[in-house]
């Protein structure tokens, strides 16, 4: 039984989900990185964010017994991998100080753990209308 998520954690979601991507994309504006580096930086970003709400999509479609096929939950698996250790390569080669290193990875985080939280309560919020309209 899924239980409609209250709009204070349906606000904290999107308000995580804003601050995460936005202290991201702001580090990235204010960088003196070359124009190559960002575009990698926000491409690793906006990739991680699909590849999260994708993943979560596929694991609560599989626990409620309908149909993902294991290519597509293992692809699932294979991209928020390979972000998250993209990412954690790139920052660990990276020529700056530790707590730049740190601020871009706490604010990918935040992002991918906020995009999960509102791709759950989106789900949520259409399941509970769903069943109000079919009474």
């Amino acid at each position: 039984m899924n239980t409609k998520p209250t709009p204070a954690f349906v606000a904290a979601s999107y308000f995580a989900l804003a601050v995460g991507m936005v202290a991201f994309l702001m580090g990235l504006w204010n960088s003196s990185m070359l124009l190559d580096e960002r575009g990698l930086y926000f491409t690793l970003l906006m990739y991680a964010l699909f590849s999260a709400v994708s993943l979560q999509k596929s694991v609560r479609d599989r626990s409620e017994g309908i149909p993902v096929t294991s290519f597509y939950y293992g692809i699932c698996w294979c991209s928020i991998i390979l972000c998250v250790g993209l990412l954690s390569v790139s920052l660990w080669n990276a020529s700056w100080a530790l707590s730049e290193k740190g601020f871009y990875g706490m604010a990918f985080l935040l992002s991918l753990f906020a995009a999960i939280a509102v791709q759950k309560n989106t789900r949520d919020l259409s399941t509970t209308l769903d069943r109000l309209k079919s009474r």
